[in-house]
């Protein structure tokens, strides 16, 4: 879309013509650290075995395994490979069985 050897215009140019900024032609994401990835399969492995753990849950198994996690981390990776806990939802709009509506 955009050619870094054009003959007349700038890469700057390209980009306002595009309504893009210039850093976010040049910007490359970072990938996962090795820790995060080798914390993330240890998630993976203990929610197949527990699906209903949560956040906190998770960070004090990993804790109790030696691991230094903050539960903001556990929150980012859990949300990053898209894990949802098992847990039961209130029912707060439900009628009781005894009442008429």
């Amino acid at each position: 879309m955009i050619e870094r050897n054009h003959s007349v215009l700038s890469v700057g140019a390209q980009c306002r013509l595009l309504s893009i900024s210039r850093s976010s032609f040049y910007y490359e994401p970072q990938g996962e650290s090795e820790t995060n990835l080798a914390l993330m399969l240890l998630i993976d492995k203990q929610f197949l075995e527990t699906p209903f753990y949560g956040v906190q849950q998770m960070t004090w198994h990993l804790r109790n395994e030696g691991h230094a996690v903050n539960v903001k981390r556990v929150r980012r990776l859990m949300r990053l490979m898209r894990l949802m806990p098992i847990f039961q939802k209130p029912a707060t709009s439900r009628p009781a069985k005894g009442h008429k509506t």
